[in-house]
């Protein structure tokens, strides 16, 4: 487990409402019958919250621009940090093409991904450790190397706050209560010493489990018998039969590339419909500029509606 001073970003997770349904979502877009939007002033906590962070502060979701008070976050987070520690996680919607001079205003990295192709691979999240066929020791020490929080983020979520961007969506899904650490100034500085407790969430998540990956276009989850029985009745992506119960038999066969869409011409190709253009930066990451002379879309009613 690493301390979250040494991941190179910690999540705002300002909304769980995404317009796709990838399979295996690690927000579990889908599964929630009404969808959360931060208020303003949990997202001005949250930034408040980060300041002083050496990283990087990521705005994600779900799909973060259909939040109705994107542009204010956008304001509110220039105003309290530096933009080269600034990153939005998002698929660039249709519709939302009014927001890229808040988007080059505001980030010092994108991170573009609109789950459209079929090379892309997403781990059984819902498929819980707990209910694979391994003795307690093996399962501890396959959560002790997850690589996903070996890899990705801590994050802030209306749970509170997480030492792991997963973690803090299956306490939304689970509706977990007391667990998320208070948002306030400095909580980034745990260490895995006081991961304990929040590590609970591990037991109920297939990151740290040998199971094979799943094409995120296919729009199916992966869930074990247990986590299925749990979420039945009140996932909509469950009742509308968008799943496959999981066998519990550990994947040990090797897997193609599950980061194709790192490709830089994908993302390039995303951004255009922006009218924006990426170029990397001394962090190895991507930064948004603006194309010179691209018409604007009109903003209509639809889109409008749809932030409501």
């Amino acid at each position: 487990m690493r301390p979250i001073l040494d991941m190179d970003t910690v999540q705002i997770e300002v909304t769980n409402y995404c317009h796709n349904s990838c399979s295996n979502c690690t927000r579990f877009c889908g599964h929630f019958m009404k969808p959360y939007f931060m208020n303003k002033a949990d997202v001005e906590k949250a930034i408040d919250s980060m300041v002083g962070y050496p990283k990087m502060t990521g705005i994600m979701g779900g799909e973060p621009l259909f939040h109705p008070h994107f542009e204010q976050i956008c304001k509110y987070l220039q105003s309290k940090i530096p933009k080269n520690q600034c990153g939005l996680w998002t698929c660039l919607p249709k519709g939302k093409e009014h927001y890229r001079e808040s988007i080059v205003e505001t980030f010092g990295h994108i991170f573009i991904n609109d789950h459209t192709r079929d090379d892309i691979l997403h781990h059984p999240c819902l498929v819980a450790a707990e209910e694979m066929p391994f003795e307690g020791w093996k399962k501890d020490y396959l959560i002790s190397k997850c690589w996903a929080q070996e890899a990705w983020s801590a994050s802030i979520n209306p749970k509170g706050a997480w030492f792991c961007e997963i973690a803090a969506s299956l306490a939304m899904l689970l509706d977990v209560q007391n667990l998320g650490w208070p948002v306030e100034q400095g909580w980034w500085a745990r260490s895995p010493q006081h991961f304990i407790q929040q590590m609970a969430m591990c037991h109920y998540c297939g990151c740290a489990m040998p199971l094979k990956r799943r094409v995120s276009t296919e729009d199916i989850d992966d869930i074990s018998p247990k986590m299925y029985e749990v979420l039945k009745d009140v996932s909509p992506k469950l009742i509308k039969g968008k799943y496959k119960i999981h066998d519990l038999q550990p994947f040990t066969g090797k897997e193609g590339q599950c980061a194709t869409y790192k490709d830089p011409r994908y993302r390039e190709k995303i951004a255009r419909r922006y009218g924006m253009f990426l170029v990397q930066n001394e962090q190895c990451f991507v930064s948004p500029y603006l194309i010179k002379n691209w018409t604007k879309p009109e903003r209509t009613e639809t889109d409008e509606n749809q932030t409501e």
